[in-house]
């Protein structure tokens, strides 16, 4: 995720009024910010956690919507029975959350219609900042010692744990859910409202197209190419959203860890979102990777954006690189830091 400045400093000094969009808005961070300067905003990920999350940030209910939910919802689930897990991670479960607590967070996991409905979702996006974290360091976290960045592998963190002596803590999932929202709306929300879709960004032209050559500003991060894998790393909160509950997800097709395919994809991104651009444009791109070169970066971004938008393409600065610091999963872990660069570009489409 790219800090809150970074889209600060390039709306700053940007010269257009229009539609700020990004086309892989992973929580939010792009929009929001542009809400918070009275920009009209919007974006797409493919990704249902990146999803809710941005969603609920940019059109929040109500803080007093959110509270009447919450104890509707806590009424409802004291008479909640639960089947016994027998899947491959019910062990996992076991050692993750203390039984009261994870009977909590199943029902709210049956219950919350998050795709439709504004306030649940906002409910969800609580539950999916608290669902792992340090909870030896914070109350505000439901389940036994995690990062709360990713979700480590059920094998390795139920070893962990043992090896650790670390038992889940007995939290109340309402009593933080209250106290987070709470958090969340001590600063009141801009009020404007913000576009999110649950799509992908070759596809953001059908889900936008009343943006239809509006967009005259793109901050955005694409996936790092030869990285990590999103849906792996989030395996746990996607369960919360209602998938599976396994860590065994399809491999894909390449796309980011082959850097000719990895052009392609960016490519078709570019051209997913060519209809909705305005005849000038000004897009912002943080890019990164285990083995991508400055040079290279900057060239596939350029060959990729000529491609895909048929623009004039133009290098408005320099460009910067800096190298990715020690991740707390990397020390959940005890592992090495990451030796991923990350290269900021801004390039002029006319």
């Amino acid at each position: 995720m790219f800090p809150e400045t970074f889209v600060e400093k390039h709306l700053a000094v940007s010269k257009f009024d229009g539609v700020v969009f990004d086309p892989y808005c992973g929580r939010g961070t792009t929009i929001f910010e542009s809400l918070i300067r009275e920009r009209e905003s919007a974006g797409c990920d493919v990704h249902a956690v990146a999803y809710c999350v941005a969603a609920a940030k940019s059109d929040p209910p109500a803080h007093s919507d959110v509270l009447e939910r919450l104890s509707n919802l806590e009424r409802e689930s004291r008479s909640y029975t639960a089947a016994e897990d027998d899947h491959e991670l019910a062990e996992f479960f076991q050692v993750c959350f203390a039984r009261p607590t994870y009977y909590q967070v199943r029902f709210l996991r049956e219950r919350l219609a998050w795709r439709t409905d504004r306030t649940d979702r906002f409910v969800a996006a609580l539950c999916l900042g608290a669902l792992h974290g340090e909870s030896h360091r914070s109350p505000n976290y439901f389940s036994n010692r995690m990062p709360r960045t990713i979700s480590t592998k059920p094998a390795y963190s139920v070893r962990w744990w043992r090896e650790h002596g670390c038992e889940p803590p007995a939290r109340e999932v309402f009593s933080i859910l209250r106290r987070m929202n709470d958090y969340r709306f001590r600063t009141r929300p801009p009020d404007a409202r913000g576009e999110v879709a649950l799509a992908d960004a070759r596809d953001a032209a059908s889900s936008f197209p009343h943006l239809a050559e509006k967009v005259t500003d793109v901050i955005t991060s694409p996936p790092y190419i030869d990285t990590t894998n999103y849906r792996e790393d989030q395996w746990l909160r996607l369960w919360f959203l209602g998938e599976e509950a396994t860590t065994r997800h399809r491999s894909g097709d390449g796309r980011h860890c082959n850097l000719e395919r990895y052009k392609s994809f960016l490519t078709e991104s570019w051209a997913g979102i060519a209809p909705l651009l305005a005849p000038e444009v000004r897009i912002v791109v943080r890019i990164g990777g285990r083995r991508l070169a400055f040079d290279e970066a900057r060239t596939a971004l350029w060959d990729s954006l000529e491609s895909g938008t048929k623009r004039c393409v133009e290098l408005a600065d320099s460009g910067v690189s800096s190298l990715v610091g020690r991740s707390q999963a990397n020390a959940f872990r005890g592992a090495r830091p990451s030796p991923t660069v990350e290269h900021d570009f801004c390039f002029l489409l006319r």
